[in-house]
């Protein structure tokens, strides 16, 4: 049988254990192994599961920048969306989508190496636990988390390879591979509603699991899968398949743990788990992997030079769209403020600009560059990225559930109270009241869903959804983009938005043509 390449060594039969610090994982070495040991009892079982976490924050392919989810969030739901920009004109084959019909670019291979990477893992952990020496309840409370796992991953892989749901043809077209043993075997592209039949299973099961369990993951370990992400993951997968009564009971049913967020925790840096948040990607100093970290690539205080010399930012539009009493505003770089000029064709600020952004943010670097608009919203909490990163928290959840109710025509007074939740009642804007229906209020959960969720790898994934029009305009032409990146983008264009099959699955998959 044919393998991928580098997947067949990496990933065959392979089981990751991971120690992440001592908060991270007390027991167990940084090693690979046999599933006859990783799975021989429940204690190595959960050095297996705790690998799976750690697959989502590891340098990957030998290349700077490919750092697990980071990346995803980054490259693929920031760079190629609407909202986000940076002074980067020589990323413009990923910006603009250009790669997404190149079968041997890096970029369309990376999310497919990755996603089943953990999803081999968690294969692994599915097939054997049952067989591990220990109490029935823990294994199945790590059986549980294994299928939460791989579900997520089948989740993001199909938004990536897979048309969206109103494209399909009710789920008829294909999508991805369906891996679910141990080891890479040869298997054709299965239907986006085959995939989605997977996802929901594997939910279905893990929360069967998690409850019969009567188990939950360790206090103050965010990063580990527990009822609360399988109900997350369900939300987000029944939204993006236009399935609307199971998006809006698991996003209620998701968010009852973890109350919205205060003003003061919301402007701390979204770098640490609070209240708000479901589930995260772990870091800390002993677990770093500096400069290819999500947070070396975003965070407004980090001295790796992705940041310094090129800061990231709202767009104009979206700024402009949030109201002067929105605390989120705040977050950003508003340049009429500053006293000082920007350059009107990129946008850069002088050393006067530079003086100003320090001193509201005295941690950011002395020879970092001022740029109009840029974010103050994400920050590292040590050099030159380090900092845990959120996967899901509440606010997604009320916005699934607006959406949701929205889309079932509910009444519009159900969807205003859900706005005024998140906006007015949690004081990111005191003053904030809803009162739209119709199409109106449909955009205005689309604005907030922007604006709520900016930076956190969402926006590009929106778009897709919706199937709206990319439009940034350049600085000429009243917004805030390189020249080369004010693309207009129809989601009738670049391959519908669809990633191809990566060539090194094509090649070596006798059952893909």
């Amino acid at each position: 049988m044919k393998l991928l390449n580098t997947l067949k060594i990496l990933l065959a039969a392979s089981v990751v254990f991971t120690s992440c610090s001592d908060e991270f994982l007390d027991t167990a070495p940084t090693q690979s192994t046999g599933p006859d040991v990783a799975f021989e009892n429940v204690a190595n079982a959960k050095a297996a599961v705790n690998g799976l976490s750690r697959l989502m924050k590891r340098q990957y392919l030998g290349s700077q920048g490919f750092n697990g989810e980071g990346t995803i969030k980054m490259y693929y739901g920031n760079y190629m969306g609407n909202h986000f920009t940076a002074p980067l004109p020589g990323w413009s084959s990923v910006m603009n989508m250009e790669f997404v019909s190149n079968p041997v670019s890096t970029y369309t291979y990376y999310p497919w190496y990755y996603y089943y990477m953990i999803i081999s893992n968690a294969n692994a952990v599915i097939t054997n636990i049952d067989n591990a020496t220990g109490s029935d309840n823990e294994k199945a409370f790590l059986k549980a988390q294994g299928l939460t796992f791989r579900a997520y991953s089948y989740m993001m892989l199909v938004q990536l390879y897979g048309d969206r749901w109103a494209d399909s043809n009710n789920g008829a077209t294909p999508a991805v591979v369906l891996r679910v043993n141990e080891g890479i075997e040869d298997l054709p592209l299965s239907s986006l509603a085959d995939a989605y039949k997977l996802i929901y299973d594997d939910l279905d099961q893990a929360v069967q699991l998690y409850t019969s369990s009567g188990l939950n993951r360790t206090s103050g370990r965010n990063y580990e899968a527990n009822l609360d992400v399988a109900y997350a993951i369900y939300a987000r997968a029944a939204l993006n398949k236009e399935d609307y009564v199971n998006a809006e009971k698991y996003a209620k049913l998701a968010r009852a743990n973890y109350p919205l967020m205060s003003n003061t925790e919301y402007k701390s840096g979204f770098s640490n788990p609070n209240k708000e948040w479901i589930w995260s990607v772990f870091d800390s100093e002993q677990e770093t992997i500096h400069f290819y970290s999500y947070q070396a690539y975003i965070a407004y205080n980090s001295t790796a030079s992705a940041v310094r010399t090129a800061p990231k930012m709202i767009s104009k539009e979206l700024y402009d769209q949030i109201p002067a009493t929105d605390i989120r505003k705040d977050l950003f770089l508003n340049p009429a403020a500053a006293g000082t000029a920007f350059n009107a064709t990129t946008g850069q600020g002088n050393a006067a600009g530079l003086a100003y952004i320090r001193s509201l943010y005295a941690d950011i670097p002395s020879n970092a560059t001022a740029y109009s608009y840029m974010q103050f919203k994400i920050k590292a909490n040590g050099m030159p990225g380090i900092g845990h990163t959120n996967n899901f928290r509440s606010a997604e959840m009320v916005l699934i559930e607006a959406e949701a109710k929205y889309k079932q025509n509910k009444p519009a007074s159900e969807v205003q109270a859900l706005l005024n939740e998140l906006n007015k009642n949690t004081g990111r804007d005191a003053s904030y009241n809803c009162t739209l229906t119709g199409i109106a209020l449909f955009n205005e959960i689309k604005k907030y869903r922007a604006i709520e969720l900016w930076g956190e790898g969402f926006d590009w994934f929106d778009m897709k959804r919706w199937g709206d029009t990319i439009k940034r305009k350049s600085f000429s032409e009243g917004g805030n983009f390189q020249t080369i990146l004010a693309a207009t983008i129809d989601p009738t264009q670049n391959n519908k938005w669809k990633i191809v099959t990566p060539a090194r699955e094509v090649d070596f998959n006798t059952l893909i043509d």
